[in-house]
Order: C-alpha cells, then sequence, then structure tokens
C-alpha cells in the first residue's frame, strides 16, 4: 500500500481531496451519514477517514462503519487510531482488524483524554506518544500508509511551537507518510507552518485540514478545544447570520471555498474537510473547487 500523498512533494495527476466522518451514536446519525456516504461517493475523494472516540470509546463503531463505507460504499478509508485506554496487545489486536478488513490506512494519534479527564494516562502497558504508535503500526502492518496529525499553532499541550514541531518530527522519523493539519482560517497560518516543517526537516506532504462550517456554535466550540483563533471578519460574519442556518452554512462554504483555492493555487498537495457528517456545505465547496478547474 503507497501513501495517497507522494513523500516526495510532487503533486498527483490532480490534488488530494479527502473527507472526515465520524462514527454516529444513534440510529438517526446513522442514517445520515450513510446519506451522505452516498451523497458524496459521485466526487470520488481520494480516501475517507472516521474518527475514533476518546479512551477508544467507538471502538466498535469506527470499525463497523469504516468497513461500511470501504465494502457497501467504495471508498479508500482511512481509520484513525488512539493509544488511549489501550494495552500494546490490544492495540496490535486493533491494527490486525484493520489490516483484515481491507484497511491498508490508518492515522496515528495519541487521542484525547476520556471525557471527564483533563490529563492523558496512558494504559499501565500502553503508548504515550503517537510516534509510538506509527512504530507500532509499522511493525504489525508494514504495508500500512500512516497519517499524523499536526498543529499549525502548536498543541494545546505543548509548551512551545519549538518543541511541538520536535514532537511531530519525531512521528514523521518513526515512519508516517504524511501530516494532515488540525483546522485554521486564514491560510497563512499553513503556509508558515509548512515554511517552519520544512526548516525543521519534515519532508512529507502536509495536507491542510478544512472545517465545513454548519454552525457558528459548533465552530466556536471546535476553536476552543484546539486553540485556533476565529479570524475578526469570519466572526462578524457568524454574529451577522445568527440562527440563520442557511445563511451561516452558506458562508462558511463561501469562506472555506476561498481557502480552498488560495492553499491549492499556492501549492498545498490537496485539501481535507472536516464535514462533520454533513453533505450541504461539503457539496457547495467541491463544486467550487471543480469550477475552479482544481477538481474533477
Amino acid at each position: 500500500m503507497t501513501s495517497p500523498l507522494n513523500t516526495d512533494q510532487q503533486l498527483p495527476n490532480k490534488p488530494i481531496f479527502s473527507i472526515e466522518f465520524f462514527p454516529p451514536k444513534s440510529e438517526k446519525a446513522a442514517q445520515q451519514l450513510l446519506s451522505t456516504a452516498g451523497e458524496l461517493r459521485s466526487y470520488d475523494p481520494d480516501f475517507a477517514s472516521i474518527t475514533y472516540g476518546a479512551g477508544g470509546s467507538t471502538r466498535s463503531r469506527t470499525l463497523k462503519y469504516a468497513k461500511c463505507l470501504h465494502e457497501e460504499y467504495g471508498y479508500k478509508v482511512m481509520p484513525h487510531l488512539t493509544c488511549v485506554g489501550h494495552s500494546r496487545d490490544e492495540l496490535r489486536e486493533i491494527i490486525l482488524e484493520f489490516k483484515d478488513s481491507g484497511l491498508n490506512q490508518i492515522m496515528a494519534l495519541r487521542g484525547d483524554p476520556p471525557k471527564g479527564e483533563t490529563d492523558f494516562q496512558p494504559h499501565l502497558d500502553g503508548l504515550r506518544y503517537a510516534n509510538e504508535l506509527v512504530r507500532l503500526i509499522k511493525e504489525v502492518h508494514p504495508e500500512c500508509a500512516i497519517g499524523v496529525a499536526g498543529y499549525p499553532g502548536k498543541h494545546p499541550e505543548a509548551i512551545s511551537p519549538e518543541l511541538d514541531l520536535a514532537n511531530l518530527k519525531r512521528k514523521v522519523d518513526a515512519g508516517s507518510d504524511f501530516i494532515t493539519t488540525q483546522l485554521f482560517f486564514e491560510n497563512r497560518i499553513y503556509f508558515d507552518f509548512v515554511e517552519r516543517c520544512r526548516q525543521a526537516g519534515i519532508h512529507v506532504p502536509i495536507l491542510p485540514g478544512l472545517l465545513c462550517i454548519s454552525s457558528a456554535e459548533q465552530v466556536r466550540r471546535f476553536c476552543a478545544l484546539c486553540e485556533t483563533e476565529i479570524p475578526d471578519e469570519l466572526e462578524r460574519q457568524l454574529t451577522d447570520a445568527g440562527e440563520d442556518k442557511a445563511k451561516v452554512e452558506d458562508l462558511g462554504a463561501e469562506w472555506i471555498l476561498n481557502q480552498a483555492r488560495e492553499l491549492l493555487d499556492k501549492g498545498a498537495p490537496g485539501i481535507h474537510l472536516y464535514i462533520l457528517n454533513r453533505s450541504g456545505p461539503t457539496k457547495k465547496i467541491i463544486k467550487g473547487l471543480q469550477s475552479a478547474g482544481f477538481c474533477q
């Protein structure tokens, strides 16, 4: 299995386009996920990732819907995997489950503490860092393509951007094939991050992650969690839109589309969309990129 991105940073025939789902918690949410998967399949994303809950809380659902997206909808699926709450043997078992299900890409993450806890505590026989998980995946599933996360500013727990970058390099040196960034709303943050990575000796492709906006409250909550700032102009637009969900969705799609166009025009290897299991904003962004000639 090769990486969905070329590791020498040369662009493929077209920019990478990928999307991220999260496992549903109810039958209604499951129907929304599957409906969205069906609607977006015709746009032929290069891969679809699916998240993994804190403390392994969605382990079975992550695998269930990863297999569903792969087997029933034909997506090339990249399930997330975290260190939280798992022993090394449990992690090996999960990796083998992914492998046996034909899932040959994994997003390797340390993971967030379970709900109600503030500090990350590894399992007594578990892993403390994502670079250790990358090595374990390489050991158990050597042909697997591995993605890791990068914070364009810094991880909220990092003492400094420099230390955060050093930790990112450890993940890359352990064998990861590419980096997907946490969300951001100003492209200068991404380009500055890429430049700092290159200066630090990190040369794998860096895929910008963009959030499809469907609710102002949701955007503010996500930004607070990952310590990402909302630009004043975007905040003003969201405030002016108030409770008008259609207006919020439209202005959000326009903002992200403008970001995506500039990113691709200036050499980003592709776009990874955090779609929140919703098709509406995602389709508007994809259609806009198609009109600009960035997507087929």
